[in-house]
């Protein structure tokens, strides 16, 4: 899609990261979108690093740089997300559904750090802001942090950057869940 520069993270294929499935840095011009599509059985984790974006299914929620918007598509839905004024950097993180019969739904938390709460037992999100000139304690887990230049997989904290950037640790169960097999 034109004005969409999508850079996959991470998309393990062997399921060592349980119920994540992908993450991919995605940048949007202003005005772009990702085209109407669907969702069916997958939770979408948006969180936002710069800019801002309207969700377009149901009431349109417009979420902004610091937001994290938890999308559960359960039984199935169609929408398109479309970037701001500003564009939109988003980190989108597609974890297999922990009820794929569940009814869709959408949560936004607001300024998300530390700990969300993702209504999950199989997976948690932590999210941080490292500056140049500190050092950012992180919980265990797989870290990824996204400066401007991208999003890369760090292997342990503590964080130490040389721009500002934000931090994002995910803890998973590496089971699946017994309707999966």
């Amino acid at each position: 899609m034109s004005g969409l520069d999508s850079r996959v993270v991470l998309a393990p294929d062997d399921g060592s990261l349980g119920p994540l499935l992908r993450i991919a840095d995605d940048r949007l011009r202003p005005g772009a979108g990702y085209g109407r599509h669907e969702h069916r059985a997958v939770d979408v984790v948006a969180v936002v690093l710069a800019g801002g974006l309207t969700h377009r299914w149901g009431e349109d929620v417009t979420v902004a740089a610091g937001d994290v918007a938890v999308l559960r598509a359960g039984r199935g839905l169609a929408h398109d997300e479309v970037a701001g004024d500003d564009g939109a950097r988003v980190l989108q993180c597609y974890l297999r559904s922990a009820d794929p019969a569940a009814p869709v739904t959408h949560v936004v938390h607001r300024a998300g750090a530390g700990w969300l709460d993702l209504g999950r037992a199989d997976a948690r999100l932590w999210l941080g802001r490292a500056r140049p000139g500190t050092v950012l304690e992180t919980p265990p887990g797989l870290l990824l942090v996204a400066d401007p230049a991208g999003t890369a997989v760090q292997a342990a904290g503590p964080v130490r950057v040389e721009e500002p950037s934000a931090v994002v640790v995910w803890q998973v169960d590496a089971g699946r869940p017994a309707w999966a097999d």
